[in-house]
């Protein structure tokens, strides 16, 4: 496949990074996406993990896959999709914030020495709440949270990967004209790569202590940390290292992935977008599971992304399946087929998919919520009176109340997917729900 240009990603509505005016952040992505234009890769075999913080918006600029986790674990999930599949190239972006928050993982990663690219946008503080001090702000910088000095020493983290171990090592800044190629040769090297790359922070770093461009090579001479290409080694590779020594232990107890044989035969022409939104504790993600297992059973491809709080037992809950003969490339949806809304949390959360449907669409809804529903989609008004249901299964039955009045594949396929390793008073639970769920419609 040819790629012109992998930034932006042309689904968006505004054309240029959401960054504050001056930040580094933009300048590296402009590297990396001219690293990645010249390498050719494969975008499907392409994975970019963002970690929290500004640098975590900066992957919906990239047509490959991506991953978006919690702050500082980002290096643990690139590290987990990596043994998952050591073919895959797997780029970590993350800041100084998150490189602090995670340094077990860091450490952890290059004395492993996984496959994996970790770039480091070092603009020495936190940006994205506030200015606090981070892990690599220098001894005597004014942060929000240190108005006397910093007193800390930095950490230096090339040094910290290179002694564990990393197979390739870096530092240099986002004004680096030969970034590109130091991008290049960090995602080329078999082992665990790391580019510490120092940076503006334009809204808090540089006001609060007059720097520069300039002040950025000075910081690092002034702190006896070396910048250009700091280590180059020839270890092994976890990821293959790992399967190499699996596949030499012939005749030896190994797990095997099980995979989902078809039972039932599907009509369903197109890709199906399913929206189902309700509140925690409703079985919403058990039915949205159960409703791709079903399609898994008919032949289907099928996704499921799921949206919920931190909270237990209360809030919203919100999941999404598509159904597709062929191979699901993205799992976003941001214009459903059919909308399921059984609750108010649910309802709280899909506003931007209501406006976003037309006619061709069908929003499913019970009574107490119909009214006040604005949308061109057909509303259908589910009637759970008839049926006598409990809170608990309203997800199951109104799911199972959509695949009946839809056809998107023979009830029985949903059936066996929700008794499906469930214990047995669980599965007469569902299967209740689902014969209840003939007279809701």
């Amino acid at each position: 496949m040819l790629i012109e240009s992998i930034s932006t990603y042309r689904n968006l509505d505004y054309k240029h990074y959401p960054f504050c005016p001056g930040c580094g952040h933009g300048l590296i992505l402009d590297h990396l996406n001219a690293a990645l234009v010249k390498l050719q890769l494969d975008p499907l075999k392409t994975v970019i993990v963002t970690d929290i913080g500004c640098v975590g918006m900066s992957d919906q600029y990239f047509s490959v896959n991506a991953f978006h986790g919690l702050h500082g674990r980002a290096i643990t999930y690139a590290s987990g999709i990596k043994m998952a599949n050591p073919n895959l190239n797997v780029i970590v972006l993350m800041g100084d914030g998150g490189t602090g928050i995670g340094g077990h993982h860091l450490l952890n990663a290059a004395r492993r020495n996984i496959g994996i690219t970790v770039l480091v946008f070092n603009n020495l503080n936190f940006g994205m709440t506030g200015g606090e001090h981070s892990v690599t702000t220098p001894h005597g910088s004014l942060t929000a949270s240190t108005r006397g000095g910093n007193l800390e020493r930095p950490l230096d983290i090339c040094a910290t990967v290179s002694v564990n171990g990393a197979s390739y090592v870096y530092r240099g800044t986002a004004f680096d004209k030969e970034l590109p190629d130091r991008i290049i040769e960090g995602v080329q090297t078999p082992g665990f790569a790391l580019l510490d790359l120092w940076e503006l922070c334009t809204a808090y770093f540089v006001p609060n202590n007059s720097f520069s461009k300039t002040a950025l090579m000075q910081t690092m001479q002034t702190a006896g940390l070396p910048s250009g290409i700091l280590q180059r080694m020839d270890n092994p590779e976890l990821s293959h290292a790992y399967r190499t020594e699996y596949a030499s232990l012939r005749g030896q107890p190994t797990s095997k992935p099980h995979g989902v044989e078809k039972q039932f035969d599907t009509a369903l022409g197109k890709p199906t977008r399913i929206i189902l939104a309700g509140a925690a504790g409703g079985k919403v993600r058990s039915a949205a599971s159960a409703l791709a297992l079903g399609g898994l059973y008919s032949g289907l491809w099928a996704t499921q992304r799921d949206d919920y709080p931190t909270t237990v037992m209360s809030g919203y809950s919100v999941s999404q399946v598509i159904l597709s003969r062929e191979e699901i490339l993205y799992m976003g949806i941001s214009k459903p087929d059919i909308l399921i809304i059984i609750t108010p949390e649910g309802l709280s959360q899909v506003a931007r998919e209501l406006k976003a449907m037309d006619e061709s669409q069908v929003v499913y809804v019970v009574p107490e919520l119909a009214d006040g529903i604005q949308t061109k989609a057909r509303k259908i008004v589910f009637n759970f009176a008839r049926a006598k249901s409990s809170r608990k299964t309203l997800a199951v039955m109104a799911t199972a109340a959509v695949v009946r009045h839809t056809g998107l594949y023979p009830l029985d396929a949903f059936r066996a997917a929700l008794t499906m390793g469930q214990r047995v008073d669980i599965a007469k639970e569902n299967l209740e729900a689902v014969e209840k769920s003939e007279s809701i419609l």
